[in-house]
């Protein structure tokens, strides 16, 4: 059986020192994947892979190391949506689950607002800004779920 892990679908993560912190205190290996090198501490939990930059190279990286011993964290809805078929637990950086009862709307509602920009252009926003709730929802879901996957 493998061991409990993050992984960071880290390009756009506003949470990484977070997790750092997190998976620090309950000593849990954290793999941060991107596309361009970033700097990730110096630390024997972390690892750092960096894929090619080709269209979804961090995506299928993440979602083939994905299991049910993994906490995957992305705000990709596609990639959230691979990953918690293969079995790992997904949770946006603004702490909110991505579950199998909540992704075939998180979906479809992605899919509709993709059409909706194409036809509007940029003038209909985008996300709310990033919050302190949100770190503190991130961080709170990031502690359960690692604690739920750690006692089995």
């Amino acid at each position: 059986m493998s061991t409990v892990r993050i992984l960071v679908d880290a390009d756009a993560c506003p949470v990484k020192d977070e997790i750092y912190r997190v998976a620090w205190r309950l000593e849990v290996p954290v793999t941060v994947v991107s596309n361009a090198h970033l700097r990730v501490p110096d630390h024997p939990l972390i690892a750092r892979i960096v894929v090619s930059d080709g269209f979804d190279a961090a995506d299928d990286w993440i979602a083939e190391a994905a299991d049910a011993r993994a906490v995957v964290v992305t705000a990709d809805i596609l990639l959230a949506d691979r990953c918690l078929k293969a079995g790992a637990t997904v949770i946006g950086p603004n702490g909110k689950p991505f579950t199998t009862a909540s992704i075939g709307g998180a979906v479809a509602t992605r899919a509709i607002m993709a059409d909706l920009r194409a036809g509007m252009g940029a003038n209909i926003g985008g996300p709310p800004p990033f919050s302190k709730e949100d770190r503190s929802r991130f961080l709170q879901a990031l502690d359960t779920a690692l604690v739920r996957l750690k006692r089995g």
